[in-house]
């Protein structure tokens, strides 16, 4: 029975480090596509431009 205590009280440290890892990826994902979509305008207004000209 000692064992099933440990785990159960590991269990909740073990999860929030899972969810803080989970969050951090989501981060970095989002940035990784905020800066993709930057590129993506700037391509776009200066095609823009060029098709104005």
């Amino acid at each position: 029975m000692d064992v099933v205590g440990s785990i159960l009280v590991l269990l909740p440290l073990i999860l929030i480090a899972f969810v803080i890892r989970w969050v951090r990826i989501i981060k970095q994902n989002t940035d990784k596509q905020v800066q993709q979509n930057e590129i993506i305008i700037d391509y776009l207004r200066k095609n823009k431009l060029h098709d104005e000209s």
